[in-house]
């Protein structure tokens, strides 16, 4: 029996299931092909992209914890004009689909930089960053009101001419309802999770490890947390592909998603770690497909049986 990793998310296909996530590969100038093998990659979620380009947050950005990386970047990127002139052609020459992370300050500018993208070669997708700030809501984060989130996703979908997937939080009250409310709005997938909020302290020195206090928990931390949402949100919504992210670093832990609920993965601190990353994820799963005599990625999704229904989930 021969194992594929090829996918199809709803119409979208892919070579495999293993995604780089949003800012882990940066606007495509930092990725010498030598040391990432692109083509061994499903897709590239880009960096997010604002329409002016902005210079992120004050340094220092990052600080290691015991299990994961706290990062505090804000949207750094050259503008999505910048992008489309420098950085997109490299894309296009090492051949990977790429899926554009949409950003913005409010809902002129999420608009007015997708419109600039989702007509370009070589994007297959649009992600929707709905964690900055809005300018029009005195800097509360856009998933912070339901109604605010979908304009948002509603405004970016009615225009695109590719597919447009909402990347949400864990923490968004009503996760559920939320997602449910994105894909009504025009979504045609959603990303889970974003970054969970944390802080790190360097006692010795009596001050925060990072500039900005509170910035984004990455790395096999958020598994668990990750995994929740995916699973709580598949079974909602099981014909709506679901790209599931947060602490992917072997085999294992994308096959954990996939029976969980998700239609493929995307792996970012892993790839900071380790630039073969992805290559050796996509072996896990080939490997655990061939023991278990399945032949696809979508064998696996949503098989997840819970300890106690239906025998005893052996």
């Amino acid at each position: 029996m021969r194992q594929s990793l090829a996918i199809d998310l709803g119409g979208l296909a892919l070579a495999n299931p293993v995604l780089a996530a949003s800012g882990c590969l940066g606007t495509g100038a930092d990725v010498p092909g030598a040391l990432v093998d692109l083509h061994r990659l499903g897709a590239v979620v880009t960096r997010s992209l604002t329409y002016s380009g902005s210079k992120g947050w004050p340094t220092p950005r990052a600080a290691e914890t015991s299990s994961g990386v706290l990062s505090a970047v804000g949207t750094q990127n050259p503008g999505v004009q910048a992008f489309l002139a420098q950085d997109l052609p490299r894309f296009r020459k090492a051949g990977v689909p790429l899926i554009a992370s949409v950003a913005g300050s409010s809902l002129d500018e999420y608009v007015h930089v997708a419109g600039a993208l989702h007509l370009q070669h070589g994007i297959v997708g649009l992600e929707v960053y709905l964690s900055c700030p809005d300018e029009e809501r005195e800097g509360e984060p856009f998933y912070g009101r339901i109604e605010r989130l979908t304009e948002i996703v509603g405004a970016v979908a009615r225009l695109s001419r590719v597919p447009v997937f909402a990347k949400l939080p864990a923490f968004v009250p009503g996760l559920v309802e939320t997602a449910r409310a994105c894909v009504r709005a025009g979504a045609f997938g959603l990303t889970l999770i974003d970054a969970v909020p944390a802080l790190a302290v360097d006692a010795e020195r009596l001050r925060t490890k990072t500039a900005i206090p509170v910035g984004g928990l990455s790395g096999p931390a958020i598994k668990p947390i990750a995994l929740a949402a995916v699973y709580q949100v598949a079974r909602a919504l099981p014909n709506v592909p679901v790209l599931g992210v947060g602490g992917v670093t072997t085999g294992e832990d994308a096959v954990e998603f996939l029976l969980a609920g998700a239609w493929a993965v995307q792996v970012g601190t892993a790839l900071l770690v380790d630039p073969s990353a992805h290559v050796e994820i996509a072996k896990g799963i080939v490997e655990y497909l061939r023991a278990k005599g399945l032949t696809s990625p979508a064998d696996l999704r949503g098989r997840l049986r819970v300890l106690g229904q239906n025998g005893n989930g052996s």
